[in-house]
């Protein structure tokens, strides 16, 4: 009996000691975000790694206001990502530890000359989530990762760690996972777009200017090549159609003047494909509901519908012709069409030549639902 129970005991210690290699949570340098850049000249990468430990993580509670916790930023160049990160780990104690990455920042110097080299191997590192979200910019990384949220909230609560798109309310462009990203990158007929992030130090003051991070628009590729930056204003508006998740303040003029501004909701795009057309054909009709915001001019409730079905017309025309123009699917037509037409895809792609021209797209309809109006009283 007395034998058996040493046999347990032992057996216990064992099991136990399988434990001994665990590190305590406060016993890691958790690197929540990753910068790579890109030095043309001398063929060599920077990378930079963001830093947070558990005083960053926790919003300030109670009365006092804490003093800001430092934001930890490492930077070392190498001729690839790996090789770079490599030397940090003799530099970091506590050791790094990269299972909690949330967002990969690009430089658009990456952009223009190593993207396709960079996102092949962020793809297939095992380290890296899928699920991280991917951002560029023209600012410096160094900057970037050092800015804080409002009120001296930590970095995580900073637009780079938006965590999806259901937290984004309106009048915003929605955060891209890498996965998403990958998937829309490598599609033969499709636009893949990435948020830029850029730096604004007016908006907000604390005694002095408080710099903030926020999405300026899109950096668009298609068919695996970088083609241009979208500005905010038509970033927005292509976002709002193409996701659904966001909605949309919206000026109304009447004759070059301001009439009212509308909310714009739940949008819903409809393609109908003409059958034996052999490249994409194809009309467009658009639903929308809308709320009236302001009424500044007296206008009937059927002008301001005919007012916001022609503006959101016209955007969407001047949108889909700049992508002729430059040889990008912003709606992402080709996509729906070559999937129901494998063989005419295939046709198609002999030729090499961009699938969509001024005349792929015949027709475009918008229907405006106006839902509510703010109290506003109209004569009969």
């Amino acid at each position: 009996m007395a034998r058996n129970v040493i046999l347990m005991i032992a057996a216990s210690c064992i099991l136990l000691s399988g434990c001994a290699g665990i590190k305590n949570i406060q016993d890691l340098t958790y690197i929540v975000s990753i910068g790579m850049d890109y030095d043309e000249e001398k063929d060599e990468y920077t990378v930079y790694l963001q830093g947070l430990n558990f005083l960053n993580v926790a919003k300030q509670e109670g009365g006092k206001t804490a003093e800001p916790v430092p934001i930890f930023v490492a930077s070392a160049k190498g001729e690839t990502l790996n090789l770079a990160v490599r030397k940090l780990y003799k530099l970091s104690e506590p050791p790094l530890f990269f299972g909690h990455v949330k967002t990969l920042v690009i430089s658009k110097r990456i952009v223009q000359h190593k993207f396709k080299e960079v996102v092949e191997e962020v793809g297939r590192n095992r380290s890296i989530r899928p699920t991280l979200h991917i951002v560029t910019t023209d600012e410096s990384i160094e900057e970037v990762f050092n800015i804080n949220a409002l009120f001296n909230y930590p970095a995580i609560y900073t637009v780079l760690f938006k965590k999806d798109f259901y937290e984004v309310a309106q009048n915003e462009i929605r955060p891209v996972p890498l996965m998403k990203f990958l998937r829309e990158y490598y599609e033969p007929m499709n636009a893949a777009k990435l948020p830029s992030v850029k730096i604004n130090k007016s908006g907000w003051k604390a005694e002095k200017d408080y710099p903030v991070l926020y999405f300026d628009g899109y950096t668009v590729f298609q068919n695996k090549k970088y083609i241009k930056e979208l500005a905010f204003e038509d970033s927005l508006f292509l976002n709002w159609i193409m996701e659904n998740y966001i909605a949309l303040d919206e000026r109304v003029e009447e004759d070059g003047k301001l009439a009212a501004a509308v909310k714009l909701e739940s949008p819903e795009l409809k393609f109908k494909y003409e059958e034996n057309a052999p490249s994409p054909k194809f009309s467009i009709v658009l639903s929308i509901r809308a709320d009236l915001l302001e009424r500044v001019e007296d206008i009937s409730p059927d002008r301001l519908r005919s007012l916001v079905e022609e503006k959101i017309k016209t955007k969407l025309r001047s949108l889909y012709l700049d992508g002729v123009e430059r040889k990008i699917d912003y709606l992402n037509a080709g996509e729906k069409w070559f999937r129901m037409r494998p063989e005419k895809f295939a046709e198609l792609k002999k030729h090499g030549n961009f699938y969509l021209d001024e005349n792929s797209l015949t027709d475009i309809q918008v229907n405006v639902q106006i839902l509510n109006f703010n109290s506003y009283k109209f004569n009969e």
